[in-house]
């Protein structure tokens, strides 16, 4: 598979056979002036830029991960530098919408280099796009065109602080309707919840001690969902991250094994993979406010 690595803004136009960028570490480009790209071969695509996105009617499909993603809708997509996408063979210019490119340096010195590291939408998979209703790419339409509008002018010496600004105001309502979108989508949510759970269960009963303790990572491998969009979905859904479900799904099964079974805590903490009985007890008393022993003890 051809891998191909943009270093730059300039490299990336150079890529597109568009003209040089009028600021070297920053452009906005529309895809209505793109050249047509056919691709005859899956490419694995790496930038060193923070990238932005509204895709509309794209031909391509796009993969992250073992999941693909068809853009017949109009999309948001947030890609953070060093990111790595493919692209499947056919067309791979959308039919309208915009390309928002600002490498790292363009943030140095500012609050929103350290802002925008904040933003977990930056590390989401393709499929966990930004759909947004017609009135809110309306907003969003209008910062576009202000960071356009900005980005014509000569630059000065506000140039950049104007452009960040409107920038910093993309991201900001981006994240509004984000949250919005994990709202909306309650119904779909609840069912991936009963599948985190399943999923849970699953591997306490049938996975050897051996394997260690469930892990976020494993969790939302299994689902193809990156492990960030994961727990900020069960987060809006449940109030906790997939690592503190995985928590209370460990205590719960601990509290099965401590009732029902004569095993020691040792051995209880090893069937749940622990590593150390020492912190199957620590993490049981940070839950319950009891240690297993005092817990047992109820029981008896």
């Amino acid at each position: 598979m051809q891998t191909v690595h943009i270093h730059s803004v300039a490299h990336q136009h150079q890529l597109l056979h568009m003209a040089k960028p009028r600021h070297p570490l920053f452009s906005l480009l529309r895809f209505d002036d793109f050249p047509v790209i056919e691709l005859e071969q899956r490419v694995k695509l790496l930038s060193d830029l923070y990238q932005i996105t509204l895709k509309k009617d794209c031909p391509c499909k796009l993969q992250y991960g073992q999941t693909t993603y068809d853009f017949d809708e109009g999309v948001m997509s947030f890609f953070s530098p060093r990111q790595v996408n493919i692209a499947g063979p056919g067309s791979l210019t959308p039919a309208s919408g915009w390309l928002l490119l600002v490498h790292p340096d363009f943030l140095r010195g500012h609050a929103l280099d350290q802002k925008i590291k904040t933003y977990g939408f930056f590390d989401y998979a393709v499929t966990e796009a930004l759909i947004l209703s017609e009135e809110e790419q309306q907003s969003i339409d209008a910062i576009i065109h202000q960071i356009e509008r900005e980005a014509a002018l000569p630059i000065d010496t506000y140039s950049q602080d104007v452009l960040l600004a409107n920038i910093d105001l993309l991201l900001t309502y981006s994240n509004r309707y984000y949250n919005r979108q994990f709202i909306t989508r309650k119904p779909s949510g609840s069912l991936l919840l009963s599948k985190v759970d399943n999923l849970l269960q699953h591997y306490f009963d049938h996975e050897s001690p051996e394997k260690g303790l469930p892990t976020a990572s494993y969790i939302a491998g299994q689902m193809n969902l990156s492990v960030k969009y994961l727990s900020d979905c069960l987060k809006q859904l449940t109030g906790q991250t997939t690592q503190q479900l995985i928590h209370e799904k460990l205590i719960e099964k601990a509290k099965e094994k401590l009732t029902v079974t004569r095993l020691s805590v040792s051995e209880i903490a090893y069937a749940l993979g622990f590593e150390r009985p020492q912190s199957f007890s620590k993490l049981f008393k940070e839950k319950t406010r009891q240690t297993p022993l005092a817990f047992r003890e109820q029981f008896n």
